[in-house]
């Protein structure tokens, strides 16, 4: 994520279009026409060898039964653009109700959610927790289960939503989010983190702290630049309801307008959240991204998103 790319659900659905028009024809109008091409051609191949046989003489093995079916059989195969089109239809259906509907793949890219998710990282993405959302148009047809404080959501970067963006949720609707001298304090109430030594990234060849951080009951690693400034001075954008936080040297203050969310990446100072471009809303969600199902790099990362 956090890059442009072709919008694959968008290419996904030309392409079901395209191979349901070509299936549909292939039911209603060429199948049929093929079959009764076969069936003819196989009465017309028979009536030939009777007739043969009727004056006596041998027919050859072009008219054997065996040659007959092979004949049939070649009449009735579908064609290569068929086989491409019509042919494709039923995986297309599934791949894109799966795709949709159940869960979608994505790869992470950057390190902003280290050490929870590495550069590499191939990870799934629940569909169906927050609601059903209709592809492209992304309006919610079931209800599902509000976005909770601690998820791990992918979403469309509210200025550019051909780019999908993956964080952690750390604001509600209605929250009053602050990070002061790089503590988290949400509703007046401080975030409880516990020291658990240090992180280094071969990247960037920067020694972090790293610390187990609670939300809610959900515990995640989150790192921390001990060098960095909370975020960067100038950094944030006119992002909409940007008059509801406030920016100082030492940090900020945002409160969460109704029906958007607060996110921010497990590597603190390494990541573009809403610090910089303000608030999520709920109907840019993708879904909550739940199991790593592979890293060729690093076979140790497959396991659940905490």
């Amino acid at each position: 994520m956090e890059e442009p790319a072709v919008n694959f659900s968008l290419l996904l659905f030309l392409l079901l279009v395209i191979t349901a028009l070509f299936w549909i024809a292939e039911m209603v109008a060429f199948a049929p026409r093929r079959r009764a091409a076969a069936e003819a051609a196989a009465a017309s191949l028979r009536t030939r060898r009777d007739e043969l046989t009727r004056q006596g003489i041998a027919p050859d093995a072009s008219l054997a039964d065996d040659s007959i079916v092979a004949a049939r059989e070649r009449l009735l195969r579908q064609p290569w653009w068929l086989e491409w089109t019509a042919g494709l239809f039923p995986v297309i259906a599934v791949v894109f109700f799966l795709r949709s509907f159940i869960a979608e793949p994505f790869k992470i890219p950057s390190g902003s959610m280290e050490s929870t998710l590495v550069p590499g990282d191939l990870i799934l993405v629940n569909k169906f927790t927050y609601g059903l959302r209709l592809p492209l148009i992304y309006n919610k047809v079931t209800p599902g289960h509000a976005p909770a404080r601690g998820d791990v959501i992918v979403f469309r970067l509210p200025k550019d939503p051909s780019i999908d963006y993956i964080k952690r949720i750390v604001g509600l609707p209605g929250d009053v989010v602050s990070y002061e001298d790089k503590q988290l304090v949400i509703n007046g109430r401080p975030i409880v983190r516990t020291p658990e030594g240090e992180w280094f990234d071969p990247g960037s060849m920067v020694y972090y702290r790293k610390y187990r951080e609670n939300l809610d009951g959900v515990e995640h690693a989150m790192l921390l630049n001990p060098q960095a400034p909370p975020y960067v001075i100038g950094g944030p954008e006119d992002f909409p309801h940007r008059s509801n936080c406030s920016y100082d040297a030492s940090g900020f203050t945002c409160k969460v307008p109704p029906g958007m969310y607060f996110v921010m990446g497990d590597n603190r100072d390494n990541s573009l959240d809403s610090r910089y471009w303000g608030f999520v809303p709920a109907r840019n969600i993708t879904g909550k991204a739940f199991f790593v199902w592979m890293n060729f790099g690093a076979l140790k990362n497959i396991g659940p998103i905490h």
